[in-house]
């Protein structure tokens, strides 16, 4: 028998209070703020996620976006949340342990 561990099956839910320590792939998302202007108003599928940047992928193709400086709102089932990029610079394994004293 295959153990699935998701967070799903574990009755666990991705919410904007606990959004920081769980998978960020798969989230529909939109660029609130960037430090490049022309990233702001990007929207799609975050299908990618490096130490310092997010892959979404909109209708024109992929777009990598840096994480300094940028707010992410994401799509959490009825409810929306905001992101701060400064919050999220690391790699996906190692944010996922990582401990967030304010959120």
């Amino acid at each position: 028998m295959i153990w699935d561990t998701t967070c799903e099956a574990r009755g666990i839910m991705r919410t904007a209070k606990n959004i920081l320590r769980h998978e960020l792939i798969g989230l529909e998302c939109e660029v609130v703020k960037a430090g490049n202007p022309q990233n702001v108003g990007i929207k799609g599928r975050i299908v990618d996620e490096t130490l310092k940047t997010l892959v979404i992928k909109d209708a024109g193709g992929s777009r990598r976006v840096a994480k300094p400086k940028s707010v992410f709102r994401v799509v959490l089932g009825a409810e929306k949340a905001d992101i701060d990029g400064d919050y999220i610079v690391a790699r996906p394994e190692d944010r996922i342990k990582k401990k967030f004293k304010k959120w």
